[in-house]
C-alpha cells in the first residue's frame, strides 16, 4: 500500500490531507474520509487505508488545518465551533478537499465518494447539500444532521445517501432523523437511514468508552455499518478494481 501526506489550500488555510492507494500508477474512485471534531487523526487514516484496501483511493481530508488538532473535548469543541457557526466556511473547505483529492493522478475524477463521523458525518452531508457535482456518494456514520441554512444547499440533491445511525444517540435524537429524512426526500435523494437498536454516538470507534454521555463502541454495530458501507460505495461508485 502507498500513502502519502498531501498539502492544499482551503482559501487561506493550509491543509494537509492524506492518501492511501494500493498503486499509484492506477485511477481509481477516490472515497473522502471527514474527521470526528478532534481533527484528522489515527482513526481518520486508518479509515482511508482501509479503503484502499477496498481497492479505492482512501483520503482522509483535513476541515481545521495542518497542525490544528484537539487534544481534549474543550479543544475539539473550540476547533470544531467555528464551522458549525459558519457552514459556509465548512463548505469551503470540503469543496477545496475535494478538489485536491481528485486532482491526485491515481484519482477517477469523475467518481468520488465521502464518508464522515460525528462531524465528519455532517461534513458529507453538507457536501451533498451542495450539489457538488463530482460527489456521487456520501455514508454518514453517527452523524450530526441539522441542515447549514445556505441558499447553495436548498438545490436537488443528486448523490446517493447512506446514513448509519445510533438510535440511542443522545447528540441526534429520533426526531433529527426523521427531519434529514424528510429534507432528503424534499431534495429528491436517493437516500437510505439503518438505524442500530441498543447502540450509542461513536459506535464506530474502539475508543468511544464514556456511556454516561452517550459515547460507546459497539462491535456488532461497526461491523454491519462498514458491511453496509462497502455494499452503497460498489453500487454508487462502481467496481473499485
Amino acid at each position: 500500500m502507498h500513502t502519502a501526506p498531501i498539502d492544499y489550500r482551503a482559501g487561506e488555510a493550509l491543509c494537509e490531507g492524506f492518501m492511501a492507494t494500493l498503486d499509484p500508477n492506477v485511477r481509481r474512485p477516490v472515497v473522502l474520509v471527514a474527521h470526528a471534531w478532534g481533527g484528522q487523526d489515527d482513526f481518520a487514516r486508518e479509515k482511508a487505508k482501509m479503503l484502499a484496501g477496498l481497492g479505492y483511493v482512501g483520503f482522509a481530508i483535513d476541515v481545521y488545518g495542518k497542525g490544528r488538532r484537539g487534544t481534549t473535548p474543550e479543544e475539539n469543541s473550540k476547533l470544531m465551533q467555528p464551522f458549525l457557526d459558519d457552514r459556509a466556511l465548512l463548505l469551503e473547505r470540503l469543496l477545496a478537499a475535494t478538489a485536491a483529492a481528485s486532482a491526485q493522478r491515481c484519482v477517477d475524477p469523475e467518481r468520488v465518494g465521502a464518508i464522515g463521523f460525528c462531524f465528519g458525518g455532517l461534513c458529507v452531508l453538507d457536501l451533498v447539500r451542495s450539489g457538488a457535482p463530482a460527489v456521487r456518494a456520501a455514508a454518514c456514520f453517527h452523524g450530526l444532521y441539522h441542515p447549514p441554512g445556505l441558499k447553495s444547499s436548498e438545490g436537488p440533491i443528486s448523490a446517493k445517501v447512506l446514513v448509519l445511525h445510533p438510535f440511542d444517540d443522545p447528540m441526534a435524537p429520533p426526531e433529527s432523523v426523521i427531519g434529514l429524512a424528510k429534507e432528503l426526500t424534499g431534495a429528491g435523494a436517493d437516500w437510505q437511514i439503518h438505524m442500530h437498536g441498543h447502540t450509542m454516538h461513536a459506535f464506530t470507534n474502539p475508543a468511544a468508552a464514556a456511556p454516561e454521555m452517550g459515547l460507546k463502541y459497539q462491535e456488532r454495530s461497526a461491523n454491519r455499518a462498514f458491511g453496509a458501507m462497502e455494499h452503497f460505495l460498489r453500487e454508487s461508485l462502481g467496481s473499485a478494481r
